[in-house]
């Protein structure tokens, strides 16, 4: 990106903090469905929902991030594009669309490295709020998809 570029990013909450994706990585955003399970998923994947006429795996990010993940009124599930693959994700209300230029995203604070850095992708600090740009790509590791695409595969066969 060049000075003067603009991105745009979806803003939402999760947990009562800000955060914000590419606008180019989300596909749609829907209200709240309850998934049908999968067996032996870990924690965070709440299982599966219909998405047109397929199935989608459902990430619930606030458990990704462990923090509380009730599901209220304005409880949304974007569906994100992943390296080529669809999937839900979970998060506690949509905010908006908002413009920012690419000279305000900063890299993330070394304070932050460790195991929360890889799902960071920059910080943006918009008025009195911080939103932290989340780096979709990162957020099931390799080893996780090929467990989900196992699961998925499993759960076409019963």
């Amino acid at each position: 990106m060049t000075a003067g570029d603009e991105v745009q990013l979806v803003t939402f909450r999760v947990g009562g903090h800000d955060f914000a994706v590419n606008i180019f990585q989300v596909e749609r955003i829907l209200r709240y469905q309850n998934p049908a399970p999968l067996p032996k998923a870990p924690a965070f994947l709440e299982g599966v929902v219909r998405y047109g006429d397929a199935v989608v795996p459902l990430m619930d990010l606030r458990k990704r991030v462990d923090l509380e993940a009730p599901v209220r009124e304005e409880t949304r599930i974007m569906i994100l594009e992943l390296d080529g693959e669809k999937i839900g994700v979970v998060v506690d209300a949509v905010q908006e669309v908002l413009r920012v230029s690419a000279e305000r995203i900063s890299p993330p604070a070394s304070i932050v490295r460790g195991l929360a850095a890889k799902y960071i992708n920059g910080v943006v600090v918009d008025g009195d709020r911080t939103l932290v740009l989340l780096q979709v790509s990162k957020l099931l590791s390799s080893k996780e998809r090929l467990a989900l695409e196992k699961l998925e595969v499993e759960a076409s066969h019963e």
